[in-house]
This record gives structure tokens, C-alpha cells and sequence, in this order.
């Protein structure tokens, strides 16, 4: 009995300690010694201040700054556990909203946000990036069409010229990775960072 049960019990240990503690020491000492940035979580520093990271969007809402993509995710409700609310880029949360392509809800909560955005400009289609969230809800990038797109509200709200938006935005647009895999995308953080670089204009 104990030949049997002593082989079994060294290789649970054995195996143990290569999957459970040397293995992710190994893995630890590699990411911090070739992507230490990537491994600590991609944080973006500004002033000495971790102010977010190129991972996580953000939920930018005032007419001066690019908005990025609807967020379903939540948190708890305060005042009833049982419940939640929304929690816009809840890292802590991520998630889709589950809705389908024939939810009425989904339907509904579109035709609303793009009735918003096409009253804010009327001139050009909205992208569907701008009224959908992504399957996490984390999403920190949106197309450079829907960057494109709020130009103009942005360029009334801060009184600057359009063409020094555009090239703001042609400037943080990410090319396809490996020119392959991917979509070009534009970093809603690292842009609004830019953007309050740009001299505020005079009201007209």
C-alpha cells in the first residue's frame, strides 16, 4: 500500500512545485525583465501620477474630450446589494451586456445613441463603434472614423481649428499589428492626453 501511495504523493509535490511555485517565478522574472511595462499593467504616468492604462478606456463624457465606446459593465448597487448599476470601464466587472442582435433593448439603446450622435453631427454616418459596446466593455480603442466623427463637437468646444483635430487624430491612429491582425484604432486616453496639449482657441 505505502509503495503505491509514496510514489503518487512525491509526484503531487513534485509537480506542485514546478507548476505552482517555479513555473510562475520563471514567467514573473521573464515579463519583468523583457515587457516590464506590459507586465505591470501598461500604465500611463502623467506628473508622476498613474492616471489610467492603455488597456482600460475611460469614461470621458464632457464635450471637450473624444468619447470612446459604450460600456456595459456594472458594480454593485450601494443600496441593495442584490442589484446593480452601471459602472462604465469597471475593470473589476468586465463583461458584454449579453444582448442579442433581435434584443429590443440592444435595438432601442442604439437607435437612442445614434439619434444623439447624429444630432451632433449630421454631416457624416455614425460608427457603429460609437454605439455598441465591445464584448468586454473595456474596450480603450475606437476607429479612426469615429474619431473623425466627434471632431466637430470638439473642434466648437475648444475652439480650435478642425484640421489641427484631424491631424491630432491621423497622428494616434495604430496601424494593424504586423500590418495583418487587427483594425487601425485609436487610443481614446492617449488621445485626450494629446488633445490638452493643443493651445485652447479664442470664442468667436
Amino acid at each position: 500500500m505505502l509503495n503505491q501511495i509514496r510514489p503518487a504523493v512525491a509526484l503531487l509535490l513534485l509537480i506542485t512545485i514546478l507548476t505552482g511555485i517555479i513555473y510562475p517565478l520563471a514567467m514573473t522574472a521573464i515579463s519583468q525583465t523583457l515587457f516590464p511595462r506590459q507586465a505591470n499593467g501598461s500604465l500611463i504616468v502623467q506628473n508622476g501620477k498613474v492616471i489610467g492604462s492603455s488597456l482600460i478606456g475611460q469614461n470621458f463624457t464632457s464635450d471637450k474630450y473624444f468619447h470612446g465606446r459604450p460600456s456595459a459593465t456594472t458594480t454593485a448597487d450601494p443600496n441593495d446589494a442584490a442589484k446593480t448599476i452601471a459602472a462604465p470601464y469597471n475593470a473589476a466587472n468586465s463583461g458584454g451586456s449579453n444582448l442579442g442582435p433581435t434584443s429590443e433593448a440592444l435595438m432601442d439603446g442604439v437607435k437612442s445613441a445614434a439619434a444623439g450622435l447624429h444630432a451632433e453631427n449630421a454631416q457624416a454616418p455614425v460608427p457603429v463603434d460609437l454605439v455598441t459596446a465591445s464584448g468586454s466593455g473595456l474596450d480603450p480603442d475606437i476607429s479612426p472614423a469615429a474619431a473623425q466623427f466627434q471632431i466637430p463637437r470638439i473642434a466648437k468646444a475648444r475652439y480650435l481649428p478642425e484640421n489641427a483635430l484631424e491631424a491630432l487624430v491621423k497622428k494616434h491612429t495604430e496601424s494593424r499589428i504586423f500590418g495583418i491582425f487587427g483594425e487601425p484604432r485609436v487610443n481614446i486616453l492617449a488621445l485626450n492626453m494629446a488633445l490638452d496639449t493643443l493651445a485652447q482657441g479664442k470664442p468667436k
